[in-house]
């Protein structure tokens, strides 16, 4: 099944650089561009969409305020923000509201390319130089550094898939890890979102550092 992708982005020269790379992959088509986030939003409402790749800084709306809205509507979506290194801030800010994981702009083409499929797969995206910067930040919020287990209400095998997700690990790569079906890893994610009253993986992925599960 090809995967259908929304670039959003304000700058022409980056936008066309993207499309071009994404369209030598024939996994994925583009279905549509946009240079702001209330374009995207129009598009997204009219178009199927599997993933987004989403700029920070955009005119008239930006891609903080897009993905709130669009994962308020579409929480299935996939969402990569697409960061300087200076965005580190602005890309904390996304995570939380459910962003699938940042991507420096100044990525290699295969990087890009490897972290689309690790998304659509069921990863979390996190590209290393930035993450430095923003492990800090979640490390801050931690309750305490000690917290014990025993007080999350999971069994031990879903313990140890919640620090898989935290460290950024697809279904597949968790199978693999715990010897289980991919099947199996998707129903213990479902009881553990239901367990800690989580939306989605990216807030489990968050919980996991907060609680010094990873």
């Amino acid at each position: 099944m090809t995967i259908k992708i929304l670039v959003v982005e304000d700058q022409t020269i980056v936008r066309n650089g993207l499309k071009m790379i994404i369209e030598q992959d024939d996994r994925y088509e583009i279905v549509g561009v946009a240079s702001n986030g209330l374009e995207a939003l129009q598009i997204v409402r009219n178009l199927h969409v599997d993933l987004v790749l989403m700029d920070i800084r955009m005119p008239e709306m930006n891609g903080i305020e897009a993905t709130k809205k669009i994962k308020a509507q579409f929480p299935d979506m996939k969402i990569i923000i697409l960061t300087t290194f200076d965005d580190d801030a602005y890309a904390y800010e996304t995570l939380k509201d459910g962003a699938n994981g940042f991507l420096l702009k100044s990525s290699e083409p295969t990087k890009l390319l490897s972290s689309i499929q690790s998304v659509i797969d069921g990863g979390l995206v996190l590209q290393e130089d930035v993450a430095a910067k923003l492990m800090p930040k979640l490390l801050k919020q931690t309750v305490s550094s000690n917290t014990p287990t025993q007080n999350i209400p999971l069994t031990e095998r879903e313990l140890k898939i919640v620090k898989l997700i935290g460290e950024g690990k697809t279904n597949k790569e968790i199978a693999n890890c715990l010897f289980l079906s991919v099947g199996t890893v998707k129903n213990h994610i479902t009881h553990i979102l239901q367990e800690l009253d989580l939306r989605d993986r990216t807030q489990l992925a968050i919980y996991a550092v907060k609680k010094g599960i990873v």
